[in-house]
């Protein structure tokens, strides 16, 4: 019986010590996995719904998808965005309305629709004000920390939008047509699509052309059908969007920038903990950076391919972008657009020439 007693003692006791080491054993492990999850331990998950309603492949999808996976590596899954490319959550406008009711969290899109609601954004409307400059001046305009980039952050704010940055690198919007452009007056009596943008289709408008916005979804077709005769898009939505089927010419136009915005519902990045803003913040620019410079080559590499499928490039001397300039209703609307920023796109121009 006694050496049954020190069989059962001797277990119990080596079962103790068992607990007590499994015990400090997992404290460490603990605090290790704790450190590891650094400034997001403790954090609940968070996932914002987000999208884009450009062509498949294109920059602005590539910005989006890229930045959710960033975002979602830097906080080891605590914070991700489910994002919907190609106008899987509707147009421009759709996307927008959702953005403001917080029904989505997250937009990635170009400046002109943005225009209903923040209408300092009008100062992306100036037709070649960017034509001068490389894409380092204008960066350093859009996404540095000087009055300009500043004050447009203001005015998202104001609209209950957060504003995060802003990936180009000085390529353009060209146009695509079923005719050649090659002088000014051949802009006469051209019926174009333009987005819902009241100064886009101004600018259209002073050269005698006929606007006509459309959602993109509506686009292929219409060209196809002759509802509109041309359309201005980035080299990689014209090629992915496969215009060169119904458009004959494709023109370095270079009215408006090509970039993509990212832009935030105010109250969801308000909502958002400080460790997860900065790891959103870092996830936007290190996109942009990884991104840019691939813009230019993308950019030359979609014309070659426009052209090998037929369509023929129109390319255009410095003379002919100041007879655009000069004509009296374009410099009415350089005017009427500044009113409508107020100023701020003085303040734009400015900040470009330093």
């Amino acid at each position: 019986m006694d050496r049954i007693w020190k069989k059962l003692a001797a277990a119990c006791l080596g079962m103790v010590l068992f607990l007590g080491t499994a015990a400090c054993g997992s404290q460490p492990a603990a605090e290790n996995k704790e450190k590891e999850a650094g400034p997001y331990a403790g954090l609940p998950k968070v996932v914002l719904v987000g999208g884009d309603s450009s062509g498949k492949g294109s920059v602005g999808q590539r910005f989006g998808e890229l930045v959710a996976q960033k975002v979602g590596k830097k906080t080891g899954g605590q914070l991700t965005i489910d994002y919907h490319p190609n106008a899987e959550l509707g147009g421009d406008e759709d996307l927008l309305r959702q953005l403001r009711a917080n029904d989505i969290q997250l937009v990635v899109g170009q400046m002109a629709p943005v225009t209903a609601f923040v209408p300092e954004g009008a100062v992306f409307d100036l037709p070649m004000v960017f034509a001068p400059y490389d894409g380092k001046t204008i960066d350093r305009v859009l996404n540095g920390d000087g009055s300009f980039r500043q004050k447009l952050a203001a005015a998202y704010d104001r609209a209950g939008l957060h504003y995060m940055g802003t990936l180009q690198n000085g390529t353009y919007r060209l146009m695509t047509s079923n005719r050649p452009v090659k002088r000014v007056e051949d802009f006469q009596g051209l019926k174009i699509r333009t987005m819902s943008n009241r100064n886009h289709m101004a600018f259209w408008s002073a050269l005698g052309a006929n606007p006509t916005p459309l959602a993109w979804p509506e686009l292929y077709f219409s060209l196809q059908s002759g509802i509109v005769d041309a359309e201005e898009n980035a080299a990689d939505s014209i090629l992915s969007a496969n215009f060169n089927e119904v458009q004959k010419y494709v023109a370095e136009t270079n009215v408006i920038l090509y970039a993509n915005e990212m832009v935030l519902n105010k109250k969801a990045w308000e909502n958002l903990p400080k460790a997860y803003q900065k790891a959103l913040e870092d996830a936007v620019r290190e996109a942009r950076e990884e991104l840019a410079p691939t813009l230019i080559q993308v950019d030359r590499d979609c014309k070659e391919k426009l052209q090998k499928k037929g369509m023929t490039l129109v390319a255009y001397s410095p003379e002919f972008y100041q007879a655009v300039r000069n004509q009296p209703a374009v410099q009415e609307l350089y005017k009427k657009i500044d009113a409508q920023t107020g100023g701020l796109g003085t303040v734009m121009r400015e900040e470009l020439e330093k």
